[in-house]
């Protein structure tokens, strides 16, 4: 079940992940009022068939999980979401939008994002980057960063060990934390 909008994130950035992709890039932005996130990847795309069923709850192609008969991940996005789109070309790769209103009281809180960015990069598969653009834009302020899987393993090495997991997820947690300045003090209240 999806308790945080991070869930969401990981669920659809997991399945560029596993389309063969060389390239995912995830861009997140956040106002005073919305949050919208967008997974794009060049990997091998669906064709307009599959693109008219993935969002059924009980589609599955059977290949990525063979036991399992039912597909959650696009349809339960598409049905929480306020705003959802899918564009995907086969051989070129998919682009898939959502956004919430976070000031519907039934929206589920972001949860933790620097673990849920640390583990889309650190399962990230040899030779596929994860480049991530994140942008928060409110009254009490404009803030943004930019981070990827390569310029990560080119500080560190690896993403591997518990040594170097451990530094990316602090190096994130302190990108997240720069944020803070441009929320008001109710937000970084509820935030906590």
């Amino acid at each position: 079940m999806h308790v945080f909008l991070c869930d969401f994130l990981l669920d659809i950035a997991q399945n560029s992940l596993e389309a063969g992709s060389t390239m995912v890039r995830i861009t997140i932005a956040e106002t005073q009022d919305r949050i919208g996130f967008v997974i794009q990847d060049n990997g091998k795309g669906m064709s307009a068939e599959v693109q008219k069923r993935v969002t059924d709850p009980f589609y599955t192609d059977g290949i990525k999980h063979s036991r399992r008969k039912v597909g959650l991940g696009l349809p339960f996005v598409k049905q929480t979401s306020c705003a959802f789109s899918l564009e995907s070309e086969e051989g070129r790769g998919t682009k898939v939008s959502f956004e919430f209103d976070l000031t519907d009281i039934d929206v589920p809180p972001l949860g933790n994002l620097p673990s849920t960015l640390l583990a889309i990069f650190s399962g990230a598969p040899e030779g596929c980057d994860v480049a991530v653009d994140r942008s928060l834009d409110t009254p009490a302020g404009s803030d943004a960063y930019q981070v990827s899987r390569s310029d990560l393993i080119d500080a560190l090495l690896e993403l591997k060990t518990a040594g170097s997991l451990n530094l990316a997820r602090q190096y994130l947690e302190g990108l997240e934390e720069g944020l803070d300045g441009c929320r008001t003090e109710h937000e970084l209240r509820l935030a906590r």
